[in-house]
């Protein structure tokens, strides 16, 4: 038995656990799209918070492009899973190229989104970061990093690199 109807039973049970968090001035709700944003859109609402996306893009290993070797996020943030790009001798180049096209597809996707809008501005919010799921963790991770800005310390999973 599933443990959700949907993306919607999730994001309101989810909601349900983050009580604390509503009608607080400072909460700012960031869907990871696409499967995070009806979850984020129920979270959103129940908090009474502002909803926006952050775009982050899975680097999939050719051939095999569900599982990730890493991500990208908006800012230029990348991150790197060196055990599996070392398990599967992933040369330099082939990230690259990986990178690239999906880096192209971000600011496709932002365009798409956001138009010429600007993201909301995260500075001094508690920001609740929401997707429906994590495989590796890789575009939770990049987003984390990004979202977190230059000036930030790092603090990743030791599998990730940047």
């Amino acid at each position: 038995m599933p443990l959700f109807r949907d993306r919607r039973d999730a994001g309101r049970l989810l909601a349900a656990k983050l009580g604390t968090y509503a009608n607080r001035p400072d909460v700012l709700v960031l869907a990871l799209p696409r499967g995070g944003v009806p979850v984020a859109a129920q979270v959103s609402r129940a908090l009474g918070a502002p909803l926006d996306v952050f775009l982050v893009r899975k680097l999939g290993i050719p051939g095999h492009e569900e599982l990730a070797m890493g991500a990208i996020a908006t800012g230029g943030v990348r991150v790197l899973n060196d055990e599996i790009i070392r398990a599967l001798s992933i040369p330099d180049r082939v990230i690259d190229a990986v990178a690239d096209q999906e880096a192209q597809e971000l600011a496709r996707r932002e365009r798409l989104y956001r138009g010429a809008g600007p993201p909301l501005d995260v500075r001094g919010r508690t920001v609740v970061l929401v997707d429906d799921g994590l495989a590796t963790g890789a575009t939770m991770h990049a987003a984390v990093r990004a979202l977190r800005g230059p000036r930030q310390p790092q603090q990743v999973a030791p599998t990730l690199r940047s």
